[in-house]
């Protein structure tokens, strides 16, 4: 008898190999870290003398689940905020909290409390993209799990990167740190195309093709992503990223939740694998990924978790469940996605899709011993019934509970046993967690407090403290004004043509400002829009008179601006205001200089609502005594510009607006 060290006996071996082999009572043979033979228990009984001889006593013998998409580290993320569209939950909670705390010994503890959790779940391989990857790599390995780690690449700084430089030489290191790891996979994971330029697209692929390193990306999760890619260069999200070499890498598409079916060869032909996130889309209602068709056109797709942060789980065979159930509404067939191959996506096909199916995602000889039990005699799945061989796989995914799972091994050694933990204390796991939790909830709590505090967490500006005066006066006719401004002693040192869209937030507590989010749009002389901007105004609250300066200006402080790089529906939803005010006005605007002060000239027509037409005169100012001389200038440009006794609005146009509001 040939020696061996573990022989599983006792068993409902399912091999999830090509011809999907089942193999009742079955064993399977363990030399080392693999697999030495699977087949009949009576067979190998004969054929074996093992050091460890274990009756699996008549539990499903199966490869070790594969999570083809996460973020482990997010973990200590779960339930920070939740019930949110997907780009106010990640531009305005998730990342501001990832700037503030996410650090190597964050990474390496969120790493450890998912493993412990993956593990319950029967997940023997993760397939990760993050910070600090390094960290989560060690993390995994130490528990003893297999994963493939992908450094996080953006356009913008991160928490271990200030710039996408940077990150690529974290990228580098890693793959040279790990490439010949025995359960660990490095790999680049540039985030998606609305936080990747085509500079950092072109160094991802560049790299990767050097190195022949895999690509973890995620593409056309959301209506808008792929809506934006389309507005922007006039095609889809994969034909985009196929122009910088993607499709030639080794890739992993996350979510994959809105492409075509051109899209879909197209991955498929470059043998890209789809990691498909059911409960993920679901809660962040990013849609629903057609996956049968994607399986029907030969794509290999995976199944994934996503991170705890937007799931809020890493429940494998929720994910297994879920993925079959969505479909059949989805394709309107109630045989789309069978139980079968949904089974396959988690293991054999998700293999394929991360592009290691060389080494797992099956029980065949040669191949790594990731393999797992699942018990089938709790109260929810029986009874059983025999007469299909594939009664089996539908009662893993239909009734089969992460709970059931009860022995986990990888590469050979066991990492649970009968339920218990065997590489990681949960434990003092929890604790820890706790106490970054308990420092997270301090955080997020102040910054909740202040308006001025969330528009910093969002990140991007830059900020500043300035006072401005301004007056202004009704007016009829534009063009008297500018025929003045060409005036001896007025010098025009610029002049734009806006259409400007001003909506104004306002808050509960006054002591808030008002947030302002304006979009210009740039006119030419021919009256045609040649570009638009979008700013955000963080207004103060309005200074009191108590000075000697000009009663009829008004001083107002700004205290913070910014470019807007999200959309009014995110900051409506992520400021909450009380409520918005919206004003649409065109503007003709001079920068001018006057009696050696730079002062702006607006000539303005206020359109929605219709308020007429103002002449509004403005500056910035830094202390008393300036907005007190600046005042007095304002007042002798008045006169220049031919209002002898002009009949000056203090109010600015919001104030306006509220007072014909309130009138009406």
């Amino acid at each position: 008898m040939t020696p061996i060290d573990i022989l599983l006996t006792n068993a409902i071996v399912l091999t999830m190999d090509s011809t999907y082999s089942i193999y009742e009572p079955g064993a399977v043979a363990v030399q080392g870290d693999k697999i030495f033979e699977v087949g009949f228990e009576d067979q190998l009984l004969k054929k074996y003398q093992a050091n460890e001889v274990i009756d699996c006593g008549g539990k499903v013998l199966m490869p070790g689940l594969i999570n083809t998409h996460t973020h482990v580290p997010m973990s200590l993320l779960r339930g920070l905020a939740d019930d949110l569209r997907l780009d106010v939950w990640l531009m305005g909670y998730n990342m501001p909290a990832e700037r503030e705390f996410v650090s190597p010994e964050f990474v390496r503890l969120g790493t450890k409390l998912a493993c412990a959790e993956l593990i319950r779940s029967g997940v023997t391989t993760f397939n990760d993209m993050y910070y600090f990857e390094d960290d989560v790599a060690e993390a995994a390995s130490e528990v003893g799990m297999r994963a493939v780690v992908g450094q996080t690449v953006m356009k913008f700084p991160s928490p271990d990167s200030a710039s996408y430089e940077e990150a690529l030489d974290r990228c580098r290191a890693l793959i040279n740190k790990w490439k010949d790891h025995a359960l660990i996979v490095p790999a680049i994971a540039p985030h998606a195309v609305y936080t990747c330029t085509p500079e950092v697209l072109t160094a991802v692929v560049k790299l990767a093709q050097e190195t022949e390193t895999i690509v973890h990306f995620h593409v056309a999760e959301t209506a808008d992503e792929v809506l934006n890619v389309r507005n922007e260069h006039g095609i889809p999200v994969v034909p985009y990223v196929r122009r910088f070499g993607l499709l030639d890498t080794k890739l992993i598409a996350a979510h994959c939740v809105h492409i075509d079916q051109g899209e879909m060869r197209s991955l498929m032909h470059a043998g890209a694998g789809i990691a498909h996130n059911p409960s993920s889309n679901l809660k962040l209602a990013s849609g629903f990924a057609p996956v049968a068709k994607m399986m029907e056109l030969g794509c290999n797709v995976g199944i994934g978790t996503d991170g705890s942060g937007s799931n809020n789980d890493l429940d494998f065979f929720e994910e297994m469940r879920l993925a079959s159930l969505i479909a059949k509404p989805v394709a309107e067939d109630p045989t789309a996605l069978p139980a079968k191959q949904v089974l396959a996506m988690a293991t054999s096909i998700g293999a394929k899709a991360i592009h290691l199916s060389d080494i797992i995602g099956s029980l065949e000889p040669g191949k790594r011993a990731d393999l797992i039990l699942v018990d089938l005699s709790p109260i929810h799945n029986q009874p059983r019934f025999f007469r299909s061989p594939d009664n089996v796989y539908a009662q893993i995914i239909y009734a089969s509970k992460s709970t059931d799972v009860t022995d986990v091994m990888v590469n050979g050694s066991w990492l649970m046993r009968e339920k218990e933990l065997l590489t990681v204390d949960e434990k003092a796991l929890i604790a820890q967690a706790a106490i970054v939790a308990g420092k997270i909830d301090t955080f997020m709590r102040g910054r909740e407090e202040s308006v001025y505090s969330k528009l910093i967490a969002i990140g991007g500006a830059a900020e500043e403290e300035s006072f401005e005066i301004q007056a202004k006066v009704p007016i009829d006719d534009r063009s008297a004004i500018i025929d003045a401004l060409q005036e001896y002693g007025i010098k025009i040192l610029r002049k734009r043509h806006y259409h400007e869209y001003d909506t104004y937030f306002e808050f509960e507590d006054e002591k808030n400002g008002r947030l302002r989010y304006r979009e210009d749009e740039f006119i030419n002389e021919k009256g045609n829009i040649t570009s638009v901007r979008s700013r955000l105004t963080l207004i103060g609250e309005r200074v009191d008179e108590e000075s000697g300066h000009d009663q009829n200006i008004l001083l107002s402080r700004t205290r913070y601006y910014a470019p807007a790089t999200h959309s009014l529906r995110f900051y409506t939803e992520y400021f909450k205001p009380a409520k918005s005010v919206e004003i649409e006005k065109d503007r003709l605007r001079y920068l001018i200089e006057f009696e050696g002060t730079e002062f702006f000239v607006n000539l303005d027509t206020l359109m929605k609502p219709q308020l007429g037409k103002f002449l509004e005169i403005k500056s910035r100012t830094w202390s008393r005594e300036d907005a007190d001389q600046k005042s007095k200038l304002i007042n002798n440009l008045f006169r220049k510009l031919g209002f002898t006794n002009p009949n000056l609005v203090t109010k600015d146009y919001l104030e306006m607006v509220e007072s014909r509001m309130r009138e009406s």
